[in-house]
Protein backbone atom coordinates (compact mmCIF):
# COMPACT_ATOMS: atom_id res chain seq x y z
CA UNK A 1 0.00 0.00 0.00
CA UNK A 2 2.80 2.50 0.90
CA UNK A 3 5.12 1.64 -2.32
CA UNK A 4 1.62 2.13 -4.14
CA UNK A 5 0.95 5.58 -3.06
CA UNK A 6 4.47 6.95 -2.97
CA UNK A 7 3.76 6.07 -6.42
CA UNK A 8 0.02 8.54 -6.59
CA UNK A 9 2.53 10.98 -5.06
CA UNK A 10 5.19 11.16 -7.30
CA UNK A 11 2.88 10.97 -10.48
CA UNK A 12 0.40 13.76 -8.54
CA UNK A 13 3.92 16.09 -8.00
CA UNK A 14 5.07 15.53 -11.99
CA UNK A 15 1.88 16.14 -13.08
CA UNK A 16 1.67 19.30 -11.21
CA UNK A 17 4.93 20.13 -12.29
CA UNK A 18 4.39 19.09 -15.59
CA UNK A 19 1.02 21.21 -16.38
CA UNK A 20 2.90 24.17 -15.16
CA UNK A 21 5.57 23.36 -17.70
CA UNK A 22 2.89 22.93 -20.94
CA UNK A 23 2.69 24.85 -23.47
CA UNK A 24 -1.20 25.48 -23.75
CA UNK A 25 -3.47 26.06 -21.29
CA UNK A 26 -5.67 23.04 -22.17
CA UNK A 27 -3.12 20.48 -22.33
CA UNK A 28 -2.86 21.88 -18.54
CA UNK A 29 -5.70 21.32 -17.26
CA UNK A 30 -6.12 17.67 -19.41
CA UNK A 31 -3.03 16.72 -17.20
CA UNK A 32 -4.54 17.72 -13.88
CA UNK A 33 -7.82 16.28 -14.53
CA UNK A 34 -6.66 12.54 -15.62
CA UNK A 35 -4.00 12.90 -12.28
CA UNK A 36 -7.02 14.46 -9.92
CA UNK A 37 -9.58 11.58 -11.55
CA UNK A 38 -6.42 9.06 -10.81
CA UNK A 39 -5.85 10.27 -7.11
CA UNK A 40 -9.85 10.63 -6.19
CA UNK A 41 -10.26 6.85 -7.28
CA UNK A 42 -7.18 5.91 -4.79
CA UNK A 43 -8.64 7.60 -2.17
CA UNK A 44 -12.20 6.82 -2.62
CA UNK A 45 -11.03 3.14 -2.85
CA UNK A 46 -8.65 3.07 0.34
CA UNK A 47 -9.26 6.79 2.09
CA UNK A 48 -5.94 6.11 3.90
CA UNK A 49 -4.16 7.05 1.00
CA UNK A 50 -5.83 10.58 1.03
CA UNK A 51 -3.31 11.01 4.33
CA UNK A 52 -0.43 8.95 3.18
CA UNK A 53 -0.47 11.12 -0.37
CA UNK A 54 -0.59 14.28 2.00
CA UNK A 55 2.15 13.95 3.99
CA UNK A 56 4.19 12.80 1.49
CA UNK A 57 3.98 15.77 -0.46
CA UNK A 58 3.18 18.42 1.96
CA UNK A 59 6.94 20.08 2.54
CA UNK A 60 6.89 19.98 -1.23
CA UNK A 61 4.00 22.01 -2.45
CA UNK A 62 3.24 23.96 0.80
CA UNK A 63 5.61 26.64 -0.29
CA UNK A 64 4.40 27.31 -3.52
CA UNK A 65 2.77 30.69 -3.77
CA UNK A 66 -1.19 30.78 -4.39
CA UNK A 67 -1.91 30.93 -8.46
CA UNK A 68 1.46 30.16 -9.17
CA UNK A 69 0.61 27.14 -10.21
CA UNK A 70 -3.12 26.90 -10.24
CA UNK A 71 -5.33 30.04 -10.10
CA UNK A 72 -6.50 31.35 -6.47
CA UNK A 73 -4.98 28.50 -4.59
CA UNK A 74 -2.10 26.94 -3.46
CA UNK A 75 -1.28 23.20 -4.78
CA UNK A 76 -1.46 21.76 -1.82
CA UNK A 77 -4.80 23.52 -0.55
CA UNK A 78 -6.10 22.24 -3.83
CA UNK A 79 -4.36 18.53 -3.46
CA UNK A 80 -5.96 18.43 0.40
CA UNK A 81 -9.89 19.17 -0.89
CA UNK A 82 -9.29 16.30 -3.52
CA UNK A 83 -7.95 13.58 -1.25
CA UNK A 84 -10.93 14.83 1.14
CA UNK A 85 -13.37 14.75 -1.78
CA UNK A 86 -12.27 10.94 -2.42
CA UNK A 87 -11.90 10.21 1.03
CA UNK A 88 -15.46 11.38 1.71
CA UNK A 89 -16.80 9.50 -1.13
CA UNK A 90 -15.25 6.12 0.10
CA UNK A 91 -16.40 6.36 3.45
CA UNK A 92 -20.23 7.20 2.21
CA UNK A 93 -20.00 4.43 0.36
CA UNK A 94 -19.24 1.89 3.29
CA UNK A 95 -21.45 3.91 5.02
CA UNK A 96 -24.00 2.82 3.15
CA UNK A 97 -22.92 -1.19 2.72
CA UNK A 98 -23.56 -0.59 7.01
CA UNK A 99 -19.40 -0.27 7.83
CA UNK A 100 -18.80 1.81 11.12
CA UNK A 101 -16.77 4.99 10.75
CA UNK A 102 -13.99 4.88 12.91
CA UNK A 103 -14.61 8.62 14.57
CA UNK A 104 -14.20 8.19 18.33
CA UNK A 105 -14.31 11.21 20.32
CA UNK A 106 -11.81 12.08 22.95
CA UNK A 107 -11.42 14.06 25.85
CA UNK A 108 -8.89 16.84 23.56
CA UNK A 109 -11.72 17.42 21.72
CA UNK A 110 -12.83 20.10 23.67
CA UNK A 111 -9.93 22.37 23.76
CA UNK A 112 -9.66 21.86 20.12
CA UNK A 113 -13.41 22.84 19.49
CA UNK A 114 -12.48 26.05 21.50
CA UNK A 115 -9.27 26.88 19.85
CA UNK A 116 -11.29 26.70 16.69
CA UNK A 117 -14.12 28.97 17.04
CA UNK A 118 -12.01 31.53 18.75
CA UNK A 119 -9.59 31.57 16.03
CA UNK A 120 -12.23 31.85 13.26
CA UNK A 121 -15.68 32.73 14.06
CA UNK A 122 -14.76 35.14 16.66
CA UNK A 123 -12.18 37.29 15.35
CA UNK A 124 -14.63 38.15 12.61
CA UNK A 125 -17.99 38.80 15.41
CA UNK A 126 -15.42 40.57 17.25
CA UNK A 127 -14.75 43.00 14.49
CA UNK A 128 -18.71 43.62 13.99
CA UNK A 129 -19.40 44.35 17.54
CA UNK A 130 -16.55 46.97 17.14
CA UNK A 131 -18.27 48.12 14.31
CA UNK A 132 -15.51 46.80 11.37
CA UNK A 133 -16.61 45.14 8.23
CA UNK A 134 -14.66 42.64 7.62
CA UNK A 135 -12.74 42.24 4.20
CA UNK A 136 -11.55 39.62 2.04
CA UNK A 137 -8.11 39.51 3.73
CA UNK A 138 -9.84 38.81 6.86
CA UNK A 139 -11.73 35.78 5.75
CA UNK A 140 -8.63 34.43 3.70
CA UNK A 141 -6.64 34.71 6.87
CA UNK A 142 -8.86 32.25 8.48
CA UNK A 143 -8.11 30.07 5.51
CA UNK A 144 -5.18 28.27 7.48
CA UNK A 145 -6.47 27.08 10.60
CA UNK A 146 -9.47 25.94 9.13
CA UNK A 147 -7.05 23.91 6.33
CA UNK A 148 -5.56 22.51 9.49
CA UNK A 149 -8.78 21.24 11.32
CA UNK A 150 -9.86 19.97 7.95
CA UNK A 151 -6.41 17.83 8.08
CA UNK A 152 -6.95 16.75 11.87
CA UNK A 153 -10.81 15.25 10.95
CA UNK A 154 -8.52 13.38 7.92
CA UNK A 155 -6.29 11.73 10.02
CA UNK A 156 -8.94 11.25 12.88
CA UNK A 157 -10.70 9.16 10.53
CA UNK A 158 -8.47 6.84 8.63
CA UNK A 159 -5.09 6.09 10.75
CA UNK A 160 -6.76 3.83 12.89
CA UNK A 161 -4.18 0.80 13.09
CA UNK A 162 -0.58 0.76 14.53
CA UNK A 163 0.73 0.25 10.81
CA UNK A 164 -0.70 3.11 9.68
CA UNK A 165 0.69 5.11 12.32
CA UNK A 166 3.89 3.22 11.76
CA UNK A 167 3.76 4.96 8.02
CA UNK A 168 2.79 7.93 8.99
CA UNK A 169 5.79 8.68 11.21
CA UNK A 170 7.95 7.18 7.97
CA UNK A 171 6.23 10.06 5.81
CA UNK A 172 6.93 12.33 8.31
CA UNK A 173 10.61 11.69 8.42
CA UNK A 174 11.87 10.37 4.76
CA UNK A 175 9.98 13.88 3.30
CA UNK A 176 12.07 15.79 6.03
CA UNK A 177 15.09 14.42 5.60
CA UNK A 178 14.67 15.07 1.76
CA UNK A 179 13.92 18.46 3.21
CA UNK A 180 17.06 18.63 4.98
CA UNK A 181 18.97 17.76 2.04
CA UNK A 182 17.71 20.43 -0.53
CA UNK A 183 18.52 22.94 2.86
CA UNK A 184 22.37 21.60 2.64
CA UNK A 185 22.54 21.58 -1.30
CA UNK A 186 20.88 25.03 -1.21
CA UNK A 187 23.19 26.64 1.27
CA UNK A 188 26.25 25.09 -0.58
CA UNK A 189 24.80 26.71 -3.91
CA UNK A 190 24.14 23.73 -5.82
CA UNK A 191 23.21 25.12 -9.36
CA UNK A 192 20.33 22.82 -10.39
CA UNK A 193 18.86 22.79 -6.66
CA UNK A 194 18.84 26.91 -6.97
CA UNK A 195 17.79 26.83 -10.49
CA UNK A 196 14.72 24.26 -9.52
CA UNK A 197 14.10 26.53 -6.35
CA UNK A 198 14.03 29.70 -8.04
CA UNK A 199 11.36 28.62 -10.82
CA UNK A 200 8.44 26.85 -8.55
CA UNK A 201 9.44 28.32 -5.07
CA UNK A 202 10.01 31.69 -5.64
CA UNK A 203 13.33 31.61 -4.30
CA UNK A 204 14.81 34.79 -5.28
CA UNK A 205 13.20 36.63 -2.59
CA UNK A 206 15.77 34.99 -0.25
CA UNK A 207 18.33 36.63 -1.79
CA UNK A 208 21.38 34.09 -2.05
CA UNK A 209 24.05 36.51 -2.51
CA UNK A 210 23.74 38.12 1.17
CA UNK A 211 21.12 35.06 3.15
CA UNK A 212 22.16 31.43 2.94
CA UNK A 213 19.52 30.21 5.19
CA UNK A 214 17.46 27.36 3.49
CA UNK A 215 14.33 28.67 2.74
CA UNK A 216 13.65 24.74 0.69
CA UNK A 217 11.02 23.54 -0.67
CA UNK A 218 8.52 25.62 1.83
CA UNK A 219 10.00 28.46 1.18
CA UNK A 220 10.71 29.83 4.78
CA UNK A 221 13.63 29.06 6.97
CA UNK A 222 11.93 29.09 9.95
CA UNK A 223 9.68 26.74 8.60
CA UNK A 224 12.21 24.62 6.85
CA UNK A 225 13.92 24.36 10.66
CA UNK A 226 10.55 23.81 11.98
CA UNK A 227 10.15 20.62 9.86
CA UNK A 228 13.68 19.55 10.17
CA UNK A 229 13.38 19.41 14.07
CA UNK A 230 9.79 17.68 14.06
CA UNK A 231 11.72 14.80 11.24
CA UNK A 232 14.54 14.42 13.38
CA UNK A 233 12.51 14.51 17.03
CA UNK A 234 10.38 11.33 15.97
CA UNK A 235 13.22 9.79 14.21
CA UNK A 236 15.26 10.03 17.61
CA UNK A 237 12.42 9.23 19.64
CA UNK A 238 11.73 6.28 17.47
CA UNK A 239 15.26 4.87 17.47
CA UNK A 240 15.06 4.92 21.64
CA UNK A 241 11.72 3.56 21.71
CA UNK A 242 12.75 0.39 18.84
CA UNK A 243 10.78 1.29 16.02
CA UNK A 244 13.60 2.30 13.77
CA UNK A 245 15.70 0.07 14.40
CA UNK A 246 17.29 -0.26 11.19
CA UNK A 247 21.10 0.91 10.05
CA UNK A 248 19.60 2.42 7.19
CA UNK A 249 17.55 5.03 9.55
CA UNK A 250 21.41 6.47 10.29
CA UNK A 251 21.23 8.01 6.69
CA UNK A 252 17.62 10.33 7.11
CA UNK A 253 18.92 10.49 10.35
CA UNK A 254 22.67 11.95 9.41
CA UNK A 255 20.36 14.32 6.72
CA UNK A 256 18.49 15.60 9.23
CA UNK A 257 21.06 16.56 11.83
CA UNK A 258 23.15 18.25 9.23
CA UNK A 259 19.59 19.97 8.11
CA UNK A 260 19.57 21.96 11.50
CA UNK A 261 22.68 23.58 10.90
CA UNK A 262 21.89 24.16 7.24
CA UNK A 263 18.27 26.24 7.60
CA UNK A 264 20.58 28.62 9.32
CA UNK A 265 17.62 29.84 12.03
CA UNK A 266 19.15 30.74 15.66
CA UNK A 267 14.95 29.29 16.52
CA UNK A 268 16.20 26.09 14.63
CA UNK A 269 18.95 25.76 16.71
CA UNK A 270 17.11 27.14 19.90
CA UNK A 271 14.56 24.15 18.93
CA UNK A 272 17.31 21.67 18.75
CA UNK A 273 19.04 22.54 22.42
CA UNK A 274 15.24 22.29 23.85
CA UNK A 275 14.34 19.10 22.14
CA UNK A 276 17.97 17.68 23.19
CA UNK A 277 16.85 18.52 26.68
CA UNK A 278 13.62 17.17 26.93
CA UNK A 279 14.62 13.93 25.66
CA UNK A 280 17.62 13.79 28.27
CA UNK A 281 14.31 14.39 30.60
CA UNK A 282 12.08 12.11 29.69
CA UNK A 283 14.35 9.75 28.25
CA UNK A 284 17.18 8.80 30.87
CA UNK A 285 18.59 6.25 28.60
CA UNK A 286 19.12 8.75 25.67
CA UNK A 287 22.15 10.12 27.68
CA UNK A 288 24.08 7.62 27.25
CA UNK A 289 23.24 6.91 23.20
CA UNK A 290 23.97 10.46 22.91
CA UNK A 291 27.89 9.68 23.14
CA UNK A 292 27.46 7.69 19.79
CA UNK A 293 26.57 10.97 18.07
CA UNK A 294 29.60 13.08 19.06
CA UNK A 295 31.30 11.47 15.91
CA UNK A 296 28.85 12.72 13.58
CA UNK A 297 29.46 16.64 15.32
CA UNK A 298 32.54 17.54 12.59
CA UNK A 299 30.42 16.19 9.67
CA UNK A 300 27.45 18.21 10.31
CA UNK A 301 29.51 21.48 11.43
CA UNK A 302 31.66 21.35 7.88
CA UNK A 303 27.60 20.70 5.91
CA UNK A 304 26.45 23.49 8.00
CA UNK A 305 29.17 25.63 7.92
CA UNK A 306 27.90 28.36 5.30
CA UNK A 307 24.63 28.97 6.95
CA UNK A 308 26.45 28.98 10.46
CA UNK A 309 28.99 31.50 9.41
CA UNK A 310 26.68 33.43 7.33
CA UNK A 311 24.53 33.99 10.25
CA UNK A 312 27.22 34.53 12.78
CA UNK A 313 28.13 37.35 10.42
CA UNK A 314 25.53 39.19 11.18
CA UNK A 315 26.89 40.07 14.79
CA UNK A 316 30.66 41.29 13.14
CA UNK A 317 29.41 44.99 13.79
CA UNK A 318 28.71 44.26 17.54
CA UNK A 319 25.35 45.14 16.79
CA UNK A 320 22.24 42.92 16.86
CA UNK A 321 21.57 41.58 13.21
CA UNK A 322 19.61 43.66 10.92
CA UNK A 323 16.39 41.47 10.76
CA UNK A 324 16.43 41.36 14.52
CA UNK A 325 15.80 44.76 15.14
CA UNK A 326 13.65 45.28 12.07
CA UNK A 327 11.39 42.91 13.92
CA UNK A 328 11.07 44.67 17.02
CA UNK A 329 10.68 47.67 16.00
CA UNK A 330 7.84 46.03 13.61
CA UNK A 331 5.95 44.83 16.83
CA UNK A 332 6.96 48.07 19.01
CA UNK A 333 5.66 50.60 16.39
CA UNK A 334 2.65 48.88 14.45
CA UNK A 335 1.26 46.29 16.76
CA UNK A 336 1.72 46.82 20.52
CA UNK A 337 0.21 50.14 20.42
CA UNK A 338 -2.94 48.90 18.88
CA UNK A 339 -3.40 46.41 21.60
CA UNK A 340 -4.53 48.67 24.04
CA UNK A 341 -8.11 48.84 26.12
CA UNK A 342 -11.10 46.61 24.24
CA UNK A 343 -8.64 45.52 21.84
CA UNK A 344 -6.29 43.21 23.85
CA UNK A 345 -9.43 41.85 25.14
CA UNK A 346 -11.73 41.11 21.79
CA UNK A 347 -8.60 41.61 19.13
CA UNK A 348 -7.75 43.43 16.21
CA UNK A 349 -8.24 41.11 13.39
CA UNK A 350 -7.78 37.67 11.77
CA UNK A 351 -5.22 39.35 9.52
CA UNK A 352 -2.16 40.46 10.98
CA UNK A 353 -0.18 41.35 7.70
CA UNK A 354 -0.98 45.43 7.15
CA UNK A 355 0.79 47.99 4.71
CA UNK A 356 3.72 49.50 5.42
CA UNK A 357 4.01 52.84 5.49
CA UNK A 358 7.50 53.08 3.91
CA UNK A 359 8.90 53.12 0.47
CA UNK A 360 11.02 50.28 0.96
CA UNK A 361 9.22 47.61 1.57
CA UNK A 362 5.02 46.85 0.95
CA UNK A 363 3.81 44.70 4.17
CA UNK A 364 4.59 44.50 7.52
CA UNK A 365 4.47 40.78 9.24
CA UNK A 366 3.81 39.89 13.02
CA UNK A 367 6.69 38.16 13.94
CA UNK A 368 5.78 37.05 17.65
CA UNK A 369 3.22 33.74 18.10
CA UNK A 370 1.84 35.15 21.28
CA UNK A 371 1.17 38.86 20.22
CA UNK A 372 -0.22 37.46 17.18
CA UNK A 373 -2.98 35.16 19.49
CA UNK A 374 -3.90 38.53 20.87
CA UNK A 375 -4.29 40.50 17.63
CA UNK A 376 -6.00 37.66 16.23
CA UNK A 377 -8.51 37.21 18.97
CA UNK A 378 -7.55 38.76 22.30
CA UNK A 379 -7.04 37.33 25.19
CA UNK A 380 -9.83 34.81 24.40
CA UNK A 381 -7.86 33.49 21.86
CA UNK A 382 -4.64 33.08 23.92
CA UNK A 383 -6.25 31.45 26.63
CA UNK A 384 -7.76 28.94 24.14
CA UNK A 385 -4.15 27.82 23.07
CA UNK A 386 -2.83 27.66 26.59
CA UNK A 387 -5.55 25.46 27.27
CA UNK A 388 -5.20 23.25 24.25
CA UNK A 389 -1.41 23.27 24.91
CA UNK A 390 -1.66 21.80 28.68
CA UNK A 391 -4.34 19.11 26.97
CA UNK A 392 -1.68 18.19 24.42
CA UNK A 393 0.89 17.92 27.06
CA UNK A 394 -1.26 15.84 29.66
CA UNK A 395 -2.42 13.58 26.94
CA UNK A 396 0.93 13.00 25.21
CA UNK A 397 2.56 12.69 28.99
CA UNK A 398 0.24 9.88 29.73
CA UNK A 399 0.82 8.00 27.04
CA UNK A 400 4.12 8.44 25.71
CA UNK A 401 5.37 5.33 27.63
CA UNK A 402 3.08 3.04 25.77
CA UNK A 403 4.74 0.92 23.14
CA UNK A 404 4.74 0.72 19.38
CA UNK A 405 3.97 3.72 16.79
CA UNK A 406 1.38 5.03 18.91
CA UNK A 407 3.54 5.64 21.94
CA UNK A 408 6.13 7.05 19.39
CA UNK A 409 3.89 9.36 18.07
CA UNK A 410 3.01 11.05 22.04
CA UNK A 411 6.32 11.14 23.40
CA UNK A 412 7.38 12.89 20.25
CA UNK A 413 4.70 15.45 20.44
CA UNK A 414 5.42 15.53 23.42
CA UNK A 415 9.06 17.11 22.69
CA UNK A 416 7.95 19.19 20.01
CA UNK A 417 4.68 20.93 21.85
CA UNK A 418 7.46 22.42 24.39
CA UNK A 419 9.35 23.30 21.92
CA UNK A 420 6.01 25.10 19.90
CA UNK A 421 5.42 26.90 23.92
CA UNK A 422 9.04 28.44 24.00
CA UNK A 423 9.59 29.22 20.22
CA UNK A 424 6.12 30.65 19.91
CA UNK A 425 7.66 33.95 22.35
CA UNK A 426 8.99 34.30 18.30
CA UNK A 427 7.19 33.01 15.77
CA UNK A 428 3.82 32.08 14.96
CA UNK A 429 5.51 28.71 14.47
CA UNK A 430 1.44 27.02 14.28
CA UNK A 431 0.57 28.82 11.62
CA UNK A 432 3.79 28.46 9.37
CA UNK A 433 3.11 26.43 6.12
CA UNK A 434 3.62 23.14 5.93
CA UNK A 435 4.31 22.73 9.66
CA UNK A 436 1.49 24.03 11.17
CA UNK A 437 -0.32 21.02 9.00
CA UNK A 438 2.12 18.53 10.25
CA UNK A 439 1.62 19.67 14.06
CA UNK A 440 -2.05 18.75 13.50
CA UNK A 441 -1.64 15.62 12.23
CA UNK A 442 0.41 14.24 15.06
CA UNK A 443 -2.45 15.56 17.25
CA UNK A 444 -5.00 13.48 15.20
CA UNK A 445 -2.62 10.65 15.45
CA UNK A 446 -2.30 11.16 19.41
CA UNK A 447 -5.73 11.41 20.19
CA UNK A 448 -6.51 7.90 18.77
CA UNK A 449 -7.27 6.22 22.18
CA UNK A 450 -5.23 3.18 22.99
CA UNK A 451 -8.31 0.58 23.61
CA UNK A 452 -9.40 2.06 19.71
CA UNK A 453 -6.19 1.91 18.33
CA UNK A 454 -5.79 -2.22 19.53
CA UNK A 455 -9.14 -2.32 18.40
CA UNK A 456 -8.89 -1.21 14.86
CA UNK A 457 -5.75 -2.85 13.94
CA UNK A 458 -7.26 -5.79 14.14
CA UNK A 459 -9.98 -5.25 11.54
CA UNK A 460 -8.53 -2.40 9.25
CA UNK A 461 -5.76 -3.27 6.67
CA UNK A 462 -3.09 -0.82 5.93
Amino acid sequence: MLALTGSAATASVLAVLGASASGTIGGRYVVLGVAALGVAALTAYRPIAATYIYLALLPFLAGIERGALLPLVRPNEALLVLLLAGALVGGYVRFLRGESIPFGRDRLDASLVAFLVLATLWPITSMLLRGVQPVGADLAALLPICKQMAVLLLVRATVVSDIQMRRCLQLVVLPAAAVALIAVLQTLRFGPVLDLLETYWNAKTTSFDENVRGSTTLAHPIATGDYIIIGLILLVVGRLKGMFRSRYWLIPGALLTVGVFAAGQFSSWLAAGIAGAVLLWRFPEARRKAALLVPLAPYAAVLGAPAVLGRLADFQSGELPVSWRVRWDNVTHFYLPELTGHSILLGVSPNSVIEAPETWRQTIYLEAGYVQFLWIGGVPLLLAFLWLSREILRQAGQSRDLPGPYGVCCAGLEVIWWIVLVLTVLDPHLFLRGVGDLLFILIAISTRRAHEREHYSQVVPG
